[in-house]
């Protein structure tokens, strides 16, 4: 009979869980990289724009101060987004650890129990050769006892025939 494992189907669904949580890491790892072009760009924008303002008439410096003041608090809201996006990555992350770990238990019992299972069909077998071996071992010395009974009946005969006298007929 082949190896079964008896908590197959809570490995199965631990491994799904898994999946699933590899899958919440990866949306949040997809945020915060795009939380991250967001804040790059608009940092690219800070620089083009105070490359613009430069060569920028005086009478636009302040339209230009409005716009960087604005950049710079959306760059802000940006950071403070980021860093929760950051900080819900480690959170799916630590989960997915702990979901791995949980798997890593499961498999790890699968194994100690499928090779305790291989020892049990090994003493299986090797006690039904055992018997088999046994078995064969009495048959054969019943035989051996049977043609030894035999060899002296035989014996025992030509001994009589001796006793009788007829020595010429064994």
């Amino acid at each position: 009979m082949p190896f079964r494992y008896r908590l197959q189907k809570i490995l199965d669904v631990r491994i799904r869980d898994k999946e699933k949580q590899l899958q919440e890491v990866r949306k949040a790892q997809a945020a915060v990289v795009k939380i991250e072009g967001l804040i790059e760009r608009n940092n690219k924008e800070i620089a083009q724009t105070r490359i613009n303002m430069r060569q920028a008439d005086f009478m636009m410096y302040e339209s230009y101060d409005n716009f960087l003041k604005h950049l710079y608090e959306k760059g802000e809201n940006l950071e403070i987004d980021r860093q929760n996006a950051q900080a819900i990555l480690d959170e799916e992350k630590e989960k997915l650890k702990k979901l791995e770990q949980a798997v890593k238990v499961l498999e790890k019992h699968k194994e100690h129990a499928k090779e305790a299972y291989i020892e049990e069909e090994k003493a299986a077998e090797l006690k039904r050769l055992s018997e088999v071996a046994v078995q064969r071992h009495f048959a054969r010395t019943r035989e051996i006892s049977e043609e030894d009974a035999e060899q002296e009946k035989r014996i025992l005969e030509q001994l009589k025939q001796i006793e009788n006298g007829n020595f010429y007929e064994y």
